[in-house]
């Protein structure tokens, strides 16, 4: 596709780096410490430096943990200018789940942080080196070493895809620079742009959508090694942060939390919340709070992340926008995979240039996941409208039947997290059941939680069974994990 520049993942991010050499391009939100766009290329080619020296190129893997910061960006870059691969842990991964990923990606060395005793653990298990980024340092890299963009792997993201145990997700340079490209022109985002960095780099989410993105967009990111709510707001207001990249529960307590009131909040251009579907109701709660728009985008680990978005000023509550420029999408019977009619709810496919080379060493899984014709089988249902607009209303393993009819939990959680009583829910099981957690000072009742779905969704959409309960068990990315709620 012509729209898409065949170069490296890193060669894009320094194009956007243009110009703004004395500008900031990264801020520690905790220490304050500000990169320009100069100090991070020099930062980057001076660790490419170093990793060349260690042996690391094309065909190398390197894994990265530790908690967001400008120098995870220059590590993540150093390694991908150098010609190598990056795979990314979570800093909250166990010292099994460490030494696990370890031998299945064949890194090599494992770049962390001192204070993770399990990482320095996993890495001595796996039988890799691990070092800080400061040890790694050395003669600067100037120029990207050669690699082939369509071909080459520059992150290797660990999912659970639609199925199954994690696996590596392979995805190319141009994979990446295909995703930023497409989301910069939907956004339509500006040098100097400032964003908060909260959702962790390690998933493609934060991945794509603040590093990369803001880095080639010429942006400015204020990062946060997790979410807090003061610190956020108050970040917020002192970087006069334009957009906020958020995921379902920080929206929830954009809504309603009283510390909201607090701050200045009015530098906002939009939220887009991610990586798991996000109610009209909760949408348009924060949007009124907060006075800008609430969009919502949809993607995968497997897309790079994304293959839909809304545009800023075209939104509809409750819906995950339409497919960027180069994607194509189509629905279909989870059963005998035929296309279903106009109007029709089914499984949703994707096929486009953000779209997976395959899974790290699983060929089956790589055949199970991508249908003839490159077509990725995403695993959630949904439906779209006759503008492209897309509605995700869960994963199609997780449906209900409920009097012979197809129920999608995410349906029933998004009407219940309305009601004043509930803080946060998730919907499982025959009867179905809500395990909510109750709101400050509430006592969330049955009947009333029916008498609430009866009012916004037809009679068979509804609960039969009420758990309160102290939190809902979720993904890092924000999706409920319902193999972990009370049996």
């Amino acid at each position: 596709m012509d729209f898409i520049p065949d170069v490296s993942i890193t060669e894009l991010v320094f194009r956007g780096l243009a110009g703004r050499e004395s500008e900031p391009a990264l801020i520690d939100g905790v220490t304050g410490h500000v990169l320009t766009g100069a100090g991070f290329r020099e930062r980057v080619e001076r660790l490419a430096g170093g990793l060349a020296a260690r042996g690391i190129g094309p065909g190398r893997v390197v894994a990265l943990l530790a908690p967001n910061a400008p120098d995870w960006c220059a590590a993540f870059h150093a390694v991908a200018w150098a010609g190598g691969t990056v795979t990314t842990l979570s800093p909250l991964a166990t010292a099994a789940e460490v030494a696990g990923q370890l031998r299945d990606s064949g890194a090599v060395l494992l770049v962390t942080v001192p204070e993770l005793s399990a990482a320095r653990e996993g890495a001595a298990a796996a039988g890799v080196a691990a070092a800080p980024v400061e040890a790694l340092t050395g003669a600067p890299l100037r120029a990207q070493v050669a690699v082939d963009p369509a071909r080459d792997v520059a992150a290797m993201p660990y999912s659970s895809g639609t199925t199954g145990a994690p696996k590596g997700v392979r995805l190319t340079h141009r994979n990446l620079v295909a995703n930023v490209v497409q989301v910069r022109a939907a956004l339509a985002l500006r040098p100097g742009d400032a964003t908060l960095a909260f959702l962790p780099y390690f998933h493609v989410y934060g991945m794509t959508m603040l590093m990369n993105l803001y880095l080639a967009a010429g942006g400015v990111q204020v990062t946060l090694p997790r979410f807090e709510l003061a610190a956020a707001l108050g970040l917020i207001e002192r970087h006069r942060v334009r957009q906020l990249y958020a995921v379902p529960p920080v929206v929830m307590a954009l809504a309603r939390d009283l510390a909201v009131e607090g701050y200045d909040l009015s530098s906002l251009m939009f939220v887009n919340s991610g990586a798991a579907p996000l109610g009209a109701g909760v949408a348009e709660a924060c949007a009124a709070r907060i006075g800008c728009e609430v969009i919502q985008g949809y993607g995968m680990t497997e897309m790079s992340p994304v293959s839909h978005i809304t545009r800023p000023g075209r939104n509809r509550a409750g819906t995950s926008g339409q497919p960027l420029a180069g994607t194509e999408c189509r629905l279909v019977d989870p059963g005998t995979g035929t296309e279903v009619a106009p109007g029709e709810a089914g499984e949703l496919q994707v096929r486009g240039p953000q779209v997976m080379a395959g899974y790290h060493g699983r060929p089956e899984a790589t055949a199970a996941a991508l249908a003839p014709g490159g077509w990725l089988r995403t695993g959630d249902l949904a439906e779209i409208d006759g503008e492209g607009y897309l509605t995700v209303l869960g994963r199609v393993d997780e449906v209900i039947r409920v009097d012979g009819r197809e129920v999608a939990p995410a349906e029933i959680e998004a009407v219940l997290l309305t009601h004043p009583s509930v803080a946060d829910v998730a919907v499982a099981g025959e009867e179905p059941r809500a395990f909510v957690v109750a709101a400050a000072g509430a006592v969330p009742e049955l009947g009333a939680l029916q008498r609430h779905l009866a009012a916004h969704l037809p009679a068979h959409k509804r609960i039969g069974a009420l758990e309160v309960v102290a939190g809902i068990p979720k993904s890092a990315s924000g999706k409920i994990l319902r193999r972990l709620l009370p049996g």
